[in-house]
């Protein structure tokens, strides 16, 4: 049974010495992080560095091999079950590539966590998709089309539309605006700013792009081989002191951070 104790003040996620191995491959190494209720944390980092497995932890996708993680003060390493299933309808999430399925109609798209997840009778759950998608800027024409038919950028804003659907008080950013061109990932970034101001909801975000992340965080964190090595205030990113940091933040091929590229 998950344990609970009494959250600190003000927060809402918590990771403590969180650490993650396959095999030899050390990928977390005692991560630890706060997130605050209704503050959004951007995590940036290169590929590889332990981003995306640290989201599949706090999501209970994977199991660390130490450490612990809390939500609400409850301690969510080994919950399973019910547990898992009570705390997945705290959770919305925003994949990488939308993860959308080819095979059913947009609308459904959107109201998938409502009908399997809530069972949510279906004529209710549109209801609630079409208002949904009329949040992110889509008409209800768009919701008879399937994946396949939209654009990039209206996929994108699909997967935002079902992230937020059911009110989420947790909504993850994987990657938000991968793939789309300039102007299209800053309105993807306005509509993800104005809709978890509206939801209140707390969130972690994971991402290469700067404009994002200056766009979208409140808090900013790095992590590299697997420890988050900076924190702070967003508005402090580009005085951080960290030289890894600044290598990063831009896009500099010389610093500590080292690629390692074949050369002919």
């Amino acid at each position: 049974m998950a344990r609970t104790q009494k959250p600190k003040d003000g927060l809402k996620i918590e990771l403590r010495g969180v650490s993650k191995a396959f095999g030899s491959k050390q990928v977390l190494n005692g991560v630890d992080l706060t997130v605050p209720v209704g503050k959004s944390l951007v995590v940036i980092g290169g590929s590889g560095t332990g981003k995306s497995v640290m989201l599949k932890c706090i999501l209970g996708i994977l199991t660390p091999d130490s450490g612990q993680i809390f939500i609400d003060g409850e301690e969510t390493t080994r919950a399973s079950g019910r547990e898992r299933e009570r705390l997945m309808q705290k959770f919305g999430m925003l994949f990488q590539g939308s993860a959308l399925f080819d095979s059913l109609p947009v609308w459904e798209n959107v109201a998938f966590g409502l009908i399997q997840g809530r069972g949510m009778k279906r004529s209710e759950a549109r209801d609630i998709a079409l208002d949904t998608l009329a949040q992110v800027g889509l008409s209800a024409d768009v919701a008879r089309l399937t994946p396949a038919e939209l654009s990039g950028g209206m996929q994108k804003r699909v997967g935002l539309a079902r992230a937020i659907a059911s009110h989420p008080e947790i909504i993850f950013f994987d990657e938000p605006t991968t793939g789309l061109d300039p102007i299209m990932a800053d309105v993807i970034n306005e509509l993800i700013v104005e809709r978890v101001r509206e939801l209140g909801a707390t969130t972690i975000s994971i991402t290469h792009d700067m404009a994002s992340a200056r766009k979208i965080a409140d808090v900013v964190a790095m992590i590299y081989k697997g420890k988050i090595i900076w924190e702070g205030p967003v508005s402090e990113i580009d005085r951080s002191g960290n030289a890894y940091v600044e290598q990063f933040i831009n896009g500099r091929a010389e610093g500590p951070i080292q690629m390692d590229v074949l050369k002919p």
